[in-house]
């Protein structure tokens, strides 16, 4: 085997051995166990809730273990798979075996991303609000491009995404949009993208077509979970109901079902109107603000750890700029990342930049 050969297979197991180690495959075999007996409980469903969280935890893990077990089988395949294209002399069996290697190697690489995901709350699904910020109709425009951009990064990992609520603007585009997105890891992945993205590019809303920067502002935080206890007295509460409404006002529904809700303390708002009744849209608009309750306490706490820490750094204001004119380029202001698709990336090609915002995060902290 060509010695290069041979040190890049060397190296890719000396990293999916660290990876083994992190994910700690004895305790993973346990724990698949272990929820495989929950499931086949006979009165596994008479909790609903319960069920389901333990057959998403079943499927997660399952999913994980098949993932790792598998790569480390087709790594210790390869050596064999260039013996025998060097015995037959076959130059496409070894070209497919370079193509085994790089796939292992993309494969490995971003599995390893995912270990760096141990923050408290890293596992869980993700509450993502986007909204315009400086640049009038144009900010409304790039705040719905940002919408889909993450809802189309969703469906191609088949990632559910359910809107809780959207606020329209009146020429184009969105004021704001809230919504979940329900993966393995979502919030821990989609953290990184939290902070302000800015669009440089010829203004479609203007006659003149001049050059325009708008901005749009993105919120992640986790989705909250009943062992959460996010305390919320009623007292501290307004509760307002209006008509849902859509693009241009078309109604939604026709009676007053759509709620907001304000904590008076923090001045936190939230509202949703996807569901069909007022009492739904109360319930998930209370899941709604406790996860931003959860986010604030978790930054109150961080914000104590970096002051100790002496640690001036932000990482949340301006993180990414979109350019389509005068050249094409989407760059990451952090990690340095940048390409120059702009369109693929706003058809939600964004796993480089996410891979790129996890390392770069795991390394500032270590700083």
């Amino acid at each position: 085997m060509n010695p290069d050969v041979e040190a890049d297979i060397k190296d890719l197991s000396a990293t999916l051995s660290s990876i083994e180690a992190v994910m700690d495959l004895d305790a993973l075999r346990a724990a698949v166990a272990d929820l495989e007996t929950q499931a086949t409980r006979p009165d596994l469903w008479d909790d609903q809730e319960k069920a389901q969280k333990v057959t998403s935890q079943l499927s997660h893990k399952q999913g994980e273990l098949r993932r790792v077990t598998g790569l480390r089988s087709r790594l210790d395949d390869l050596p064999l798979l260039y013996e025998l294209a060097e015995e037959a002399e076959d130059a496409e069996a070894q070209a497919d075996a370079d193509n085994d290697r790089a796939k292992l190697r993309e494969e490995i690489a971003s599995l390893e991303v995912r270990t760096l995901l141990s923050g408290e709350y890293d596992e869980r699904n993700a509450l993502v609000t986007i909204r315009a910020e400086a640049g009038g109709v144009d900010a409304a425009d790039f705040a719905e491009m940002l919408l889909r951009m993450y809802s189309r990064w969703a469906e191609r990992h088949q990632y559910g995404v359910e809107v809780f609520d959207t606020s329209y603007a009146e020429e184009a585009g969105i004021k704001s949009a809230t919504f979940r997105v329900t993966a393995p890891y979502a919030y821990g992945t989609l953290s990184v993208e939290q902070g302000t993205h800015r669009l440089v590019r010829i203004s479609p809303f203007d006659n003149q077509g001049r050059r325009q920067t708008s901005f749009a502002g993105v919120e992640v935080v986790p989705v909250v979970e009943q062992t959460d206890h996010v305390e919320i007295d009623e007292k501290d509460l307004r509760v307002d109901v209006y008509r849902s409404s859509g693009p241009g006002g078309q109604g939604v529904n026709t009676t007053d079902s759509a709620v907001r809700l304000t904590h008076i303390p923090t001045g936190i708002v939230v509202s949703c109107q996807n569901e069909r009744s007022q009492l739904q849209n109360k319930a998930t608009a209370m899941n709604v603000l406790q996860a931003k309750l959860l986010e604030r306490r978790r930054q109150e706490e961080q914000a104590k750890m970096d002051a100790l820490k002496d640690s001036g750094s932000s990482w949340g204001n301006q993180m990414r700029s979109y350019v389509l004119h005068p050249y094409q380029m989407v760059k990451d202001l952090r990690t340095e990342h940048e390409v120059g698709n702009p369109s693929a990336v706003l058809d939600g090609e964004i796993d480089d930049f996410l891979e790129a915002g996890i390392r770069w995060r795991k390394q500032s902290q270590q700083a």
